[in-house]
């Protein structure tokens, strides 16, 4: 039975090995990986977690640029399956990515986690007071877009962005407790 978890040390191998299966690269939505993040190392990664966890604690202010976010982590059986962030607020560059981004590794695909996962971070959204979410994927992603239309998700258009062309929907809160 899958769980969502905060960022823990705990689970270092087993992020890498998600991370290991995706491939080289940034493109691992939900997880907030930056540039100059060590993931790596036991102190990069002890690191990277801290500023995570951080990052949603309201009485810790965030860092320059960062909005305050909820990181959440899919884990079965301390296997990390992919992760998802919930942006509190939105400004101008999360105007294109939106309040939740997600992913989940390539191996645990085509299982229902992300609609799962998404629907949690959503009762989450509505807790912290957000009336409605942007969610943004690429428009070419049949199946994330089917994930966010199950939770009521509205498109708006589909919209250039740095990344390319995304669909953007909004999805409205107030149903759920």
């Amino acid at each position: 039975m899958p769980e969502l978890v905060a960022p823990t040390v705990r689970l270092h191998a087993a992020w890498l090995a998600a991370r290991d299966e995706w491939g080289p690269g940034l493109h691992e939505d939900g997880f907030g990986v930056g540039l100059s993040d060590d993931v790596h190392s036991p102190a990069g990664f002890a690191a990277w977690v801290t500023r995570l966890t951080d990052q949603a604690d309201p009485t810790k202010p965030p860092e320059s640029g960062r909005v305050r976010c909820t990181y959440r982590w899919i884990v079965e059986d301390d296997r990390v399956l992919g992760g998802i962030a919930l942006r509190h607020e939105l400004n101008d560059r999360l105007r294109q990515l939106g309040h939740i981004g997600y992913g989940v590794r390539p191996s645990a695909r085509q299982r229902g986690l992300a609609t799962w996962a998404l629907g949690r971070m959503l009762v989450e959204a509505r807790a912290l007071g957000l009336e409605r979410v942007l969610i943004v994927c690429e428009a070419d992603n049949v199946a994330s877009a089917r994930t966010i239309e199950r939770h009521g998700g509205e498109l708006e258009g589909v919209q250039e962005t740095e990344l390319g062309p995304a669909r953007r929907y909004w999805v409205r809160l107030q149903c759920l407790a």
